[in-house]
């Protein structure tokens, strides 16, 4: 039996040393800002704080750009050319066409390697709650479960994988069209704070209109408590991400640690830049397993 490598790109949101640690190699995405294009990695090429201060206080509007097929060829190949398998895992392909190209580059390199397969799986998640998915993925691969296995039980399982956030900042949700200008305009002056999920679909979905933090910070950990394994008794994996928003993010963490006494610690990470330049600063996001989405 081959061995395999699991593999994953940029946008899962977790610590650039958490990848060197579970041996996963990824593809770093792109993003344009102020005429210059840098690499989506861990703010090695663009500092994190300068990247939200610039698009937060500046106004500058980046943009990003989706995997392309020498990317996935460099990430594959080199696995293949050593006698390995390939199970890479993708984000959402309703918020990026990018697994298209990983589909172009499994079909060219399969003609050239025909005794490897390379298993592709479209998460319909982003950000941590990639990340999450991938870290329950890299747990079974160290416990020896094979890749066909693996993949099958991952294309069953991931939309487990339980996605919710909110945001004030709306004028970034308005220049990605998920909400109105004017609802922009009079949701900033209201205070409203949208709370989002990810459809089963893998859209990114406005589910409430709340106003105030202190609310909508309860109302996604209730939704936790509604949705999650178990719920308040959940005692799996928690991860949070956050763009340049330590103080809410510490309040939702704060309220998970009360409500799921289960719940030992809520690994909290950084909104990366490809994300971040849809999300904007001020983006609290929360993740955990639970029922299938449905919706």
């Amino acid at each position: 039996m081959a061995g395999y490598q699991v593999t994953a790109s940029s946008t899962t949101d977790l610590p650039a040393d958490y990848y060197v640690k579970r041996s996963v190699p990824i593809a770093n995405y792109r993003f344009h800002l102020d005429g210059e294009v840098y690499l989506d990695d861990f703010g090695k090429s663009l500092p994190l704080s300068e990247f939200y201060r610039r698009i937060g206080e500046d106004g500058a509007e980046p943009t990003t750009s989706q995997l392309n097929l020498s990317d996935y060829i460099s990430l594959f190949e080199p696995i293949l050319h050593r006698g390995e398998d390939v199970l890479h895992l993708e984000m959402s392909s309703a918020i990026t066409g990018s697994i298209q190209s990983a589909y172009f580059a499994r079909d060219q390199l399969s003609a050239q390697y025909p005794d490897r397969r390379i298993y592709l799986v479209d998460t319909l998640a982003a950000s941590a709650g990639y990340g999450l998915l991938l870290d329950k993925v890299l747990d079974f691969r160290d416990e020896g479960m094979p890749a066909e296995e693996l993949y099958n039980w991952t294309e069953a399982h991931k939309l487990n994988m339980h996605h919710w956030f909110f945001t004030s900042e709306l004028k970034h949700l308005r220049r990605g069209g998920r909400v109105s200008a004017s609802a922009a305009i009079v949701g900033t002056f209201l205070n409203i704070c949208p709370l989002m999920n990810m459809s089963n679909e893998g859209k990114l979905t406005p589910r409430a209109k709340i106003r105030g933090k202190k609310h909508v910070v309860a109302e996604c950990v209730r939704r936790m408590a509604e949705f999650a394994d178990g719920g308040t008794s959940y005692s799996g994996k928690v991860f949070l991400s956050h763009s340049a928003n330590m103080t809410d993010a510490q309040s939702v963490v704060s309220l998970v640690l009360a409500t799921f006494p289960n719940v030992r610690e809520v690994q909290v990470s950084d909104v990366g830049t490809v994300i971040g330049s849809h999300t904007g600063p001020g983006t609290v996001a929360l993740f955990f397993w639970g029922r299938k989405r449905v919706d």
